[in-house]
């Protein structure tokens, strides 16, 4: 093994590309006990946490989201889930399933408002929608209620055109508010992410709209990156798993 590797570091974070899966699935696995549902011949993976309330699919899908995490009705809570496209960093997309599985973040009174990370960042209020948008106006979060509908929306697009939206999240107005704020704080966080400089790693639109900076870090810190976030997450207390109904898994998208 080489005594250091190139690494690029990327901000916005947003614009990093999807990243490494495991970042995500390894921990719940490992680290709180998820159970793993997996078929070498189908590209999916599918967790369930240890009270059989959540389920998190990772489901290749041209034509949908790649993360779903759906959960259960649990007393006053009303079931919620969570769609989010392939390319969003999986950084992002830990900021809430860390939320999830840690149980200090769910006793926070009052409840956080998810827009105070964005708005601590520099995120602005648009002049003709609701929500809030990064400086760069690349990306965009908004918490739409209306008659019929209560959810948050994240879009991360170059372009109002169709080819250029990068990814989308959507999540149910239901969700516990720390959660959607664990997932806007690790939007809205400043420090880079790090990715391969291999040109396929990071896409296209990352190199033409993000700022991407090669160094040069230790190869023990990136080989072990991963392991040290099990570990870290391991050591936090466990939720306490009360018998509830097991949540049935919403059947598999077709892939064509």
């Amino acid at each position: 093994m080489p005594d250091s590797v190139d690494i690029d570091l990327v901000t916005p974070r947003y614009l990093a590309g999807a990243g490494d899966p495991t970042w995500i699935t390894a921990p719940l696995h490992r680290a709180c006990g998820w159970s793993v549902e997996q078929d070498s011949l189908i590209p999916r993976v599918v967790l369930t946490s240890p009270d059989k309330t959540a389920l998190l699919r990772l489901e290749p899908d041209p034509d949908g989201p790649w993360w779903s995490l759906h959960h259960a009705p649990v007393g006053d809570q009303r079931p919620w889930s969570v769609s989010i496209g392939a390319r969003a960093p999986v950084e992002i997309i830990a900021g809430l399933t860390d939320a999830l599985t840690d149980p200090a973040t769910a006793t926070t009174s009052p409840a956080p408002d998810p827009y105070a990370p964005l708005r601590q960042a520099g995120w602005r209020e648009g002049r003709d929608h609701d929500g809030l948008t990064s400086p760069d106006g690349i990306a965009h979060v908004e918490h739409f209620i209306d008659d019929a509908t209560d959810c948050w929306f994240a879009k991360t697009a170059v372009s109002e055109d169709p080819e250029g939206l990068i990814w989308n999240a959507y999540l149910s107005g239901n969700a516990p508010a720390h959660l959607i704020t664990g997932f806007t704080r690790a939007l809205a966080d400043a420090a880079p992410l790090p990715r391969s400089p291999h040109p396929l790693r990071i896409p296209a639109y990352g190199r033409r709209q993000a700022h991407v900076t090669t160094v040069q870090l230790p190869a023990t810190d990136v080989v072990f990156a991963l392991e040290h976030r099990v570990k870290a997450l391991a050591e936090r207390p466990r939720r306490p798993a009360p018998p509830l109904a097991p949540l049935k898994a919403p059947p598999p998208r077709r892939i064509r």
